[in-house]
């Protein structure tokens, strides 16, 4: 017998997301990905001076600000052929890692945690176990039998109440859930400590961005922050060292909890590294650049053909032409219109944002995500795409948290976990985990890079871009926290002639393109098994292990002309 689900909105998540699947003797045998909201922003940046885009792009999203923001001053330098200086590309890098390493922390915690995590369950733990236990596993502060007591109190206050506050509505006692109390009651508590540590990337986030979310010190050539020793108005020594403060409590957390935590819970969860697998040709870009060109880079990237570390194409610079070359976006399933056909699949720099909506039609049309594809091929970003392309790549930092954590799989699970079991959807969390202690070891050095450089007597932060008569054509990319993102610019007599954004959600939760293959959600959800239909989380669990940000897909149409919200000021 086949059953229909239907889960809409899919939540914690940013953004509307409408995911169906149909499940035949408790598996999953087909699955629809809907982004239900309409990204406008391309047609609003038409006519406009490109040195503004980066301002309106990144209000995309709440969450995504700052990637889109660097990823749209990267296209439009890429188009004039301009340079930065060094010291802006320290200051962007380190404003980038702080962000993923905030990303990251919160994604695993606050917005997946719960698919694996019996909150209620927490009550029958034993919080000295659970201290000797975790202690056992990590040197974090944290893991006190008093905290782990504090935080049994804190859960059975909730409970007395009847109100679970934020832990309210979770499928507690469900099946699939499989962690002991002890590990239930380690994982609360450590969800309540990364709500204090992620401030820490935000702070680093706002000194040097002037504010978050959407920052606010970048420009097409540059950043706006100016540097000086004995200003309290700028960038000074008082400033950084309080960012390098707060680097060295997010490393703690990371490597002392948020790694130990991602390796306990794949132990106690083996069998979900045989299910997600899905599309397995990777896509990452490479980012943290070192030089002003952006031709030499701190973390690689490019892509991997079928999990296949062997088959890796390397993508080497900003201006590489192999990357621009093969990115194309279909519309066949997605609620649009192109000039040459529903078929038809367009370069970014030619491509169309023409809304055309219908019902949900499971063999038409049934989202406003388009269907990207590279050398025609669907492809998966995100963490796991950058694992896999960095170990391709020979990074030794990569290569060494990804063993570090397969070996600790493996030593608390009592079985042999390989590299293949990374293909999973407990793999992209492993992968997560991994990106983020590359990056807040990255963020580190990025700030003895920026403070060396400033010793030499580099103060320039900011080269003027020039806009010459006719056409230019650019684009950019960087590896955001969720996967590759690339902006795409068309400029002409100075002002934007087209525009386009490719997002990662894009990437992965496309519907099926012209030639009816699954876009990466779709294709890794089949095979899930499914306990209970009545509360689907092994679905939630698969969706939320590549984080959907819908909101990169966002702006509200009503085909009847109704007013949708009204904002008033007090």
């Amino acid at each position: 017998m086949t059953q229909r689900i239907t889960i809409d909105p899919v939540t914690r998540i940013e953004g509307h997301l409408r995911v169906d699947v149909e499940v035949d003797d408790g598996q999953v045998s087909k699955a629809w990905s809907s982004g239900q909201m309409y990204r406008g922003v391309e047609n609003i940046l038409i006519g406009r001076d490109p040195r503004d885009a980066w301002a309106i792009t990144q209000r995309i999203c709440g969450v995504c600000t700052t990637v889109h923001a660097i990823c749209s001053v990267r296209a439009v330098e890429n188009a004039l052929d301009l340079e930065i200086p060094l010291n802006a590309q320290y200051i962007r890098n380190l404003i980038i890692l702080a962000h993923a390493v905030h990303d990251h922390i919160v994604h695993f915690y606050h917005l997946s945690a719960l698919d694996w995590v019996d909150v209620v369950n927490a009550l029958k733990a034993d919080p000295d176990k659970a201290s000797a236990l975790a202690e056992s596993l990590s040197t974090w502060s944290g893991n006190s039998r008093h905290e782990f007591r504090k935080v049994k109190d804190r859960i059975s206050g909730f409970v007395a109440t009847g109100q679970l506050g934020i832990f309210t509505n979770g499928y507690w006692g469900h099946p699939a859930m499989k962690l002991p109390p002890e590990v239930n009651l380690i994982a609360v508590a450590h969800y309540l400590q990364a709500l204090e540590v992620q401030r820490h990337a935000n702070k680093i986030v706002s000194i040097l961005g002037s504010k978050t979310p959407h920052i606010q010190n970048v420009a097409v050539g540059g950043v706006a922050n100016p540097i000086a020793t004995d200003s309290q108005a700028v960038l000074t020594m008082e400033r950084l060292m309080a960012v390098r403060e707060w680097i060295g409590k997010l490393e703690d957390f990371v490597k002392n909890v948020y790694l130990v935590d991602v390796g306990v819970i794949g132990a106690f969860y083996p069998e979900w590294t045989t299910y997600g697998r899905g599309i397995v040709d990777y896509l990452a870009s490479p980012d943290i650049p070192l030089d002003t060109k952006g031709t030499r880079f701190a973390l690689p990237g490019g892509y991997v053909a079928n999990g296949d570390l062997g088959q890796y194409t390397p993508i080497g610079s900003f201006a590489d032409a192999g990357f621009r070359d093969g990115v194309s976006e279909a519309i066949k399933h997605s609620w649009y219109t192109y000039k040459g056909g529903e078929n038809a699949s367009l370069h970014p720099y030619e491509g169309e944002t023409t809304p055309h909506y219908t019902d949900f039609q499971d063999d038409g049309k049934y989202s406003w995500m388009k269907s990207p594809t590279y050398y025609d091929k669907p492809m998966q970003v995100g963490p796991l795409a950058r694992v896999m392309t960095m170990l391709a790549a020979g990074h030794e930092p990569t290569t060494r948290y990804a063993t570090e954590t397969l070996n600790r799989v493996s030593s608390i699970a009592g079985i042999e976990v390989g590299l293949d079991a990374m293909h999973s959807t407990i793999g992209r969390h492993a992968a997560r985990a991994i990106s983020c202690a590359v990056q807040v070891d990255e963020l580190a050095k990025q700030w003895d890079l920026l403070i060396a450089n400033m010793a030499s007597g580099d103060k320039s932060t900011f080269n003027a871009p020039t806009f010459p008569r006719g056409e230019q054509r650019g684009f950019g990319f960087h590896e955001a926290p969720r996967g590759i993102l690339s902006h795409w610019v068309v400029i002409d007599n100075g002002k934007i002639k087209n525009y386009q954004c490719v997002v990662p959600t894009t990437w992965n939760a496309a519907p099926r393109d012209n030639k009816e293959r699954p876009g990466a959600y779709e294709a890794s959800l089949v095979g899930n098994p499914v306990a209970d239909p009545d509360q689907p989380l092994e679905v939630l669990r698969t969706v939320h292990s590549f984080d959907p940000c819908l909101a990169c897909a966002v702006h509200v149409l009503d085909t009847e002309h109704n007013q949708v919200v009204q904002v008033k000021a007090a």
